[in-house]
């Protein structure tokens, strides 16, 4: 069976839980499929791996027509696959289009979904509508629809109400616990002021409204002296959440030591230090259909502290692998907090009681790790995923 995986993102240029997703499925498939990768950006020297940069007449066209030329020139490329399965609704209409032009069953796996991103409007200004129509389009008309989690079905559900909800299927992320594990690195640490004798928080995530780090930083005034916030952020945006986060950021370190700013793009073992070095990991996203993150924090043995929401509480075991923070949430798409004190209360307690039994922590850790190794296998994910396309293919 040859699958025509189309995708943004794909190693190197990674910079979201969609891309790493699609890395390891790759990986997990090629066991015993055919599998072509298709994706956006420079040249990839790896086998059977093709990329496609912005034709030259989109260069200064909105963002929104610029993946439309993309996906064209992804979708001509397709014929002869067995299946085309796309992700995010950047490469989803190469997929519809692949339908259609081609005749070749199409499977969507969902990592976010355009009506709970409002706020990408800052960003694509009248491309939202675009990428909106895009999304819908591709999902009404798919062959079979992978949600991340059982929340993420839901919302698929609640955006798209003319699917059917039979061919929605839930498969979860997964985690390669190999690579992802326990790693020391004292010099690393050094080298980014973090002290390793102070309990510490760790947040990883891009600059977006939907990670919910305001939130946070607001939280983490509350937060005994002695511990440290150690911000694994990058890639805003908008120049105004950026700003936000800046002006926030600045406040913080004049009220406390120990926030630790990395905006860096770290590679995997470097993160891996900084998170097995760490006490607590902390996901604050008002938005997170899964939360790849989560994953690998639990493997590098830490517990979360994240937001009840989406496809998180199906992470993490409440109580036993990390807490999580209950919210309530406007149902316009923005997922704004009804309450926004209460949930920075309730987010910074958590975070207290994550730093406030070290040894607590420890043994949470150890069962997140195993937690992780046992309900999150990339190998079992690639079978499952497999079974869907033998489904459509029938």
């Amino acid at each position: 069976m040859r699958v025509d995986l189309l995708t943004k993102e794909y190693p190197p240029e990674i910079y979201g839980g969609a891309g790493v997703h699609v890395a390891e499925l790759v990986k997990a498939l090629r066991a015993s499929d055919e599998i072509q990768v298709r994706c956006f950006g420079s040249v990839r020297d790896e086998a059977d791996v093709t990329s496609y940069l912005v034709p030259q007449e989109l260069h200064s066209a909105n963002a929104a027509l610029q993946t439309i030329g993309v996906n064209l020139l992804m979708a001509n490329d397709t014929v002869g696959a067995d299946i085309v399965h796309s992700h995010t609704w950047y490469a989803n209409e190469a997929g519809r289009l692949s339908q259609q032009l081609h005749g070749i069953p199409h499977v969507i796996t969902a990592h976010s979904l355009e009506p709970l991103r409002p706020w990408k409007a800052e960003q694509l200004g009248g491309g939202y509508k675009v990428s909106s129509s895009i999304e819908r389009s591709a999902y009404e008309s798919a062959d079979a629809v992978i949600a991340v989690s059982g929340g993420m079905r839901l919302d698929i559900l609640r955006s798209y109400p003319d699917i059917d909800p039979n061919k929605v299927h839930v498969i979860h992320n997964g985690i390669d616990v190999q690579a992802w594990a326990p790693t020391s690195n004292p010099e690393l640490l050094e080298r980014w002021g973090i002290d390793s004798s102070r309990p510490s928080i760790v947040f990883v995530g891009r600059i977006t409204r939907q990670k919910g780090l305001p939130y946070l930083l607001e939280a983490a005034q509350a937060l005994p002296g002695d511990v440290q916030l150690i911000l694994c952020a990058g890639a805003p945006d908008t120049e105004e959440i950026k700003q936000e986060v800046e002006l926030r950021v600045s406040l913080l370190q004049k009220e406390r030591s120990g926030v630790i700013w990395i905006p860096d793009h770290l590679p995997r073992h470097e993160l891996a230090a900084i998170l097995t070095s760490a006490t607590a990991f902390v996901c604050p996203s008002i938005y997170e259909p899964l939360g790849i993150v989560n994953l690998e924090a639990m493997a590098c043995g830490i517990p979360v502290v994240g937001t009840a929401t989406g496809g998180i509480p199906e992470v993490i075991a409440d109580g036993e692998t990390g807490w999580l923070v209950p919210i309530e949430q406007l149902q316009d798409g923005t997922g704004t907090p009804l309450n926004p004190e209460k949930y920075v209360s309730d987010l910074a307690r958590a975070m207290i009681n994550a730093v406030s039994d070290i040894d607590r922590a420890r043994r949470m850790g150890v069962a997140a790790r195993e937690r992780a190794r046992t309900h999150f296998d990339w190998a079992a994910i690639a079978e499952q995923t497999r079974s869907i396309y033998n489904l459509v293919r029938a």
